[in-house]
């Protein structure tokens, strides 16, 4: 029987020469182009918001503080990644250090500092899709191979939090930069300020709810809806479901790949503007389909993903 492989590929990504064919047959979408200042103040709101939920609102009883884990605590958690990884584009200010000052304190709920060193490396993820030993999004082969079937997978999504920020450090290591180490510190000096004011049981509200948010949480689904090989010959694809209203349009995974500088507030009026660059392509419309098909489906593993060596 053949060993499982990914699906090698000799062709540049294909965001590059899209973007610069929409570019030529409508030059209207530079006007697309830019920062979205409403980001500064939703994205604040809702780390603001999941930061005062245990300082004010956390309940005593077990079952209530599961529950709102469960319920609010992961899916804020997810909208404040998603938010981060917005504001990492440098779409929320114009000038990039403010950009990243804001990314660190949006970071703040998620216990861990996680903004700048997601920021260098989903750079890398853009420019250098899907590319061998520098795309960390990618899973590495031993991963793929432990991680099968459908209680492997279910484990994986599971650990995916752990399991994304591990990975660099053995596929692409970066020395961490001045950007980074401020993360670190104003994380660290954040949670010991917040320990006093929510004690134990409020890092541990944080601390579950950015544990356990991946899983079958639906929004979930993005991890493997963007990426994995869902249809052979299309490597990236959106999704045009409900939740996009909650995290940034991100479910414009396409659109925001061939233009990274246009906010996701704006990607909707880019589809429409070059609906026929993308009403052909496949998209989802549910990120709990996708989740089932990822388990169930044995056409689709770790191994569902394109890579390229250039």
């Amino acid at each position: 029987m053949k060993e499982q492989d990914f699906t090698w590929s000799e062709e540049k990504e294909p965001h590059f020469q899209r973007r610069k064919v929409i570019m030529e047959e409508h030059p209207e979408v530079k006007k697309l182009f830019g920062n979205d200042p409403s980001l500064i103040f939703k994205t604040l709101f809702v780390s603001a918001l999941q930061l005062a939920i245990p300082i004010f609102f956390l309940p005593e009883n077990p079952w209530l503080f599961a529950l709102l884990v469960i319920l609010v605590g992961t899916t804020l958690t997810h909208i404040i990644v998603l938010a981060v990884h917005e504001i990492t584009h440098d779409l929320a200010f114009k000038k990039k250090v403010l950009n990243n000052w804001l990314a660190i304190l949006v970071n703040l709920p998620l216990v861990v500092p996680f903004a700048m060193a997601f920021k260098a490396y989903h750079a890398k993820h853009h420019w250098h899709q899907g590319k061998e030993g520098v795309d960390t999004d990618l899973a590495v082969r031993w991963e793929a191979k432990v991680f099968r079937g459908p209680i492997g997978k279910f484990i994986w999504l599971i650990i995916q939090i752990p399991v994304y920020a591990v990975r660099p450090l053995f596929v692409h290591p970066l020395v961490p930069d001045k950007w980074q180490i401020i993360n670190a510190i104003t994380q660290a000096s954040a949670m010991v300020g917040f320990y006093y004011l929510a004690g134990w049981p409020g890092l541990l509200y944080l601390g579950l709810s950015t544990a356990l948010a991946t899983g079958l949480h639906p929004i979930s689904g993005h991890f493997v809806a963007e990426h994995f090989i869902y249809k052979e010959g299309q490597e990236t694809y959106s999704y045009y479901g409900w939740w996009n209203k909650l995290i940034w349009n991100v479910g414009y995974h396409n659109e925001h790949h061939d233009f990274p500088t246009i906010p996701g507030s704006k990607l909707p009026k880019l589809k429409k503007i070059a609906s026929e660059h993308y009403d052909n392509l496949y998209a989802h419309k549910s990120y709990s389909k996708v989740i089932w098909q990822f388990l169930f489906d044995n056409k689709i593993s770790l191994f569902s993903r394109v890579k390229r060596n250039k």
